[in-house]
């Protein structure tokens, strides 16, 4: 693994001497562009769609707020924060038509690259800069002085500038506090969508829901089974992210340690095959074009998942147990 850079080592001039535009007002948007004004960039224009409700937002921050016509025409560097599955859309109509030869194209993940949502043209650079977390942990870790770890990857360098205009980006969010390191768009959006699918959400929510049911069956009380099955998730949490998972076994029960190691060999033994049929499709690009052309029908696949989760049983129980653990407080 290569060494970190920190910040000491990235040069911020380039946001001092050339216009920025952030496409996309949301958690990434606003965390980038309030961190970008605060590390030194002088030119910052945010792109909004019209009539979009972030521009009351922008315009109460400080921020001039333009087309995304207009700042194609003006960046010499353009951050797409708008949401993965519609860079193609926003590409193609927005900013192809308009953009200056020597643009410096940002994003903050692989996918619209390496699934080929975006093909951009000769004449730009593309980079991956990447502050790996959630938008708003962007700007909350930078103002209480840290920053999330940060990945750049050069994808195409027209002007022989790409790679410095990636890492000042970096910089100017903050991540140089934590390291940034170098990495690819392919290893970027792998890592990313099997991070999110297998472990962090859908693993995670998986085994939550399996367990409740469990006991459930057993004959546990709803409430007890969602305490020891989903409540306490962020505990652990809590303690793999200050300790890792080493010092997270050190710091809880012998009991549930001693369990623990015994069942990670079957789970693991059961997933695997599903992970390897993860990464396969992710690789293909099978399941970007399946999110894209949901997308295009207005999210009807992922609407209807998303009520038929909200419909499971434990979400009731955790609703009792959250209304308790307010009134407690």
């Amino acid at each position: 693994m290569a060494e970190p850079l920190y910040q000491a080592d990235l040069d911020l001039s380039a946001l001092e001497d050339q216009t920025l535009a952030l496409i996309g007002y949301g958690n990434h948007g606003r965390s980038h562009a309030l961190n970008l004004r605060d590390m030194g960039a002088r030119s910052l224009l945010i792109a909004l769609r019209d009539g979009s409700p972030s521009r009351a937002k922008a315009e109460a921050d400080g921020f001039e707020v333009v087309s995304m016509a207009e700042a194609a025409q003006r960046a010499d560097m353009l951050s797409l924060l708008a949401a993965d599955e519609a860079h193609g859309e926003i590409w193609r109509e927005h900013i192809a038509p308009h953009y200056r030869p020597g643009l410096t194209l940002l994003l903050c993940h692989g996918f619209s690259i390496e699934y080929k949502m975006i093909e951009p043209p000769a004449d730009i650079d593309v980079v991956l800069a990447a502050a790996k977390g959630p938008g708003g942990a962007v700007r909350s870790s930078f103002e209480k002085g840290g920053s999330l770890i940060g990945f750049w990857a050069v994808h195409q360098d027209y002007t022989g500038q790409a790679e410095a205009r990636a890492k000042a980006y970096l910089g100017g969010l903050g991540c140089g506090r934590a390291g940034v390191y170098s990495t690819t768009f392919g290893e970027e959006a792998l890592a990313d969508i099997l991070g999110e699918q297998a472990v962090l959400v859908g693993g995670m929510c998986a085994l939550a829901r399996e367990g409740y049911e469990q006991l459930v069956a057993a004959g546990i009380s709803p409430v007890m089974a969602y305490i020891d099955t989903v409540h306490e998730l962020k505990y652990i949490a809590d303690l793999i992210q200050s300790r890792g998972i080493a010092g997270m076994y050190e710091a809880i029960s012998d009991t549930a340690e001693f369990g623990a190691h015994e069942v990670e060999g079957p789970i693991r033994d059961a997933v695997r095959p599903v992970f390897e049929a993860i990464v396969k499709d992710v690789t293909a690009g099978g399941f970007a074009k399946r999110w894209v052309a949901d997308y295009e029908q207005d999210r009807a696949g992922l609407k209807a998942m998303r009520a038929k989760a909200a419909e499971h049983e434990l979400e009731d129980t955790g609703r009792l147990i959250r209304r308790a653990s307010a009134f407690g407080d």
